[in-house]
């Protein structure tokens, strides 16, 4: 299929209020369709999170081969977004990321009618390479359609996407699984994939200069390559340095997206329906520290995202301390730890997962520098998900048939992931 840019002829420019009247349109039809689309990637992405421990209840798959399943898709997913990066900056990107929902939507569907654990670790094995094909598409729309005085509050508010994603997918999702069975956790999905890839057909645009308007920044017009631009962020080595903050955050991340549900559910008792409730908490106060995370760096820090960093990176280190260090049922505490989670992480997946290192690089290489920052990021997503699953699975016994958890080896990785990741951000604090 063919993803790159036609070249346009040089079509007559729209001059004066016209044109200034085309671009706000279009511009807002470029952010909203990218922040909603890329949400309803998120339902794509986490269905199986919700399905977990009914799947493993019915006797379909242990929790090592969810594990599998799980990993299939962070390391598909991190090969996809560090090539997928690059070939964005080139793209047509409207024509990328409407595919790439559309074949998430369709591997749902499959998982949706198959029990063989084979078939699962394929279709989500694809699901991952697909799901690489948003976020790119995204932040290249971002700085092809937004000067640099306005990229880092919008790129704070379309970073909302992931926790408007997952509030759909852990409170939706997790409704229709409790009425219908797993198998309708993943067909609920891809029907809002279809509906999410229409939209994006619809509304999702490549570039002004495909519209009939000028660029809006600089590097647009540079006689400087884009590959040229793209080998100058392979050498930065700020970049590595967020790539690898970015990849101890991440860890902690899906350690609560993909097994926060169930630890809720073995450790502490609750239902399913509590158990997903709670962790939808953290994905709707995360939009309130996404969405607010570029704007408070722009306003308050002049453009500099290092101190904020540091502030959400400790607020994620308690976080995670009082999710997993208080054994308790008690639901507040639970609901608060999932309160400040969402908000530290929810910035963090704006500054560290990708507006930190877009700042430092040419505009024409922001899905590259992306690409580097996502490639680290969901390695270490894939590693957490195998260990996890291991460490669940190895450290708990059956006595008198009732089956016993013992979560500290787990806890200890996960809090310390979130310590490890603050301390490498402080490394680039002059740079950014």
């Amino acid at each position: 299929m063919h993803y790159f840019k036609e070249s346009h002829p040089k079509a007559n420019t729209l001059q004066g209020e016209q044109q200034k009247k085309i671009y706000k349109k279009l511009k807002w039809q470029v952010f909203i369709s990218a922040t909603f689309g890329y949400g309803l990637y998120y339902v794509c992405r986490l269905s199986l999170n919700v399905v977990k421990k009914p799947i493993v209840d019915t006797g379909t798959l242990t929790e090592s081969e969810l594990g599998i399943i799980g990993s299939a898709l962070f390391f598909a997913y991190a090969i996809g977004k560090l090539i997928n990066g690059f070939l964005a900056d080139h793209s047509n990107i409207k024509r990328f990321m409407a595919t790439g929902l559309l074949i998430s939507a369709l591997a749902n569907l499959i998982m949706g009618f198959t029990e063989i654990f084979f078939f699962f670790a394929v279709c989500w094995a694809v699901n991952g390479w697909v799901q690489s094909m948003g976020a790119p598409s995204c932040i290249v729309s971002l700085s092809r359609w937004y000067t640099d005085k306005e990229r880092g509050s919008f790129y704070g508010f379309w970073s909302t996407s992931h926790n408007i994603g997952e509030a759909l997918t852990y409170v939706l999702t997790a409704v229709v699984v409790s009425y219908f069975g797993w198998e309708w956790g993943f067909r609920a999905a891809a029907i809002v994939g279809l509906l999410g890839a229409l939209m994006i057909s619809l509304f999702f645009h490549d570039t002004p200069e495909s519209k009939g308007l000028p660029p809006v920044n600089d590097d647009f017009i540079k006689e400087v390559s884009t590959w040229d631009e793209q080998k100058e962020v392979l050498k930065n080595p700020y970049v590595w340095i967020l790539a690898f903050a970015s990849a101890f955050m991440y860890i902690s991340r899906y350690a609560v997206n993909s097994w926060g549900p169930y630890y809720f559910e073995a450790a502490k008792g609750y239902s399913l329906t509590e158990a997903n409730t709670l962790v939808a908490i953290s994905a709707v106060c995360g939009i309130f520290g996404t969405a607010s995370s570029g704007f408070v760096s722009d306003k308050f820090f002049k453009g500099r995202r290092n101190a904020p960093a540091f502030i959400f990176g400790l607020m994620n280190v308690f976080a995670l301390s009082f999710f997993l260090l208080i054994p308790e049922k008690i639901w507040w505490l639970d609901a608060l730890s999932m309160l400040v989670f969402g908000l530290g992480i929810g910035a963090l997946i704006c500054y560290l997962g990708g507006l930190m290192a877009v700042d430092i690089v040419s505009k024409k290489a922001s899905g590259a520098a992306l690409g580097i920052v996502g490639v680290m990021s969901y390695v270490a997503a894939g590693i957490q998900d195998i260990a996890s699953g291991y460490l669940i699975e190895n450290n708990k016994s059956v006595v008198d048939g009732v089956t016993l958890y013992d979560f500290d080896s787990i806890s200890f990785f996960w809090i310390l992931s979130a310590v490890i990741s603050v301390l490498l951000a402080l490394f680039t604090w002059k740079k950014t």
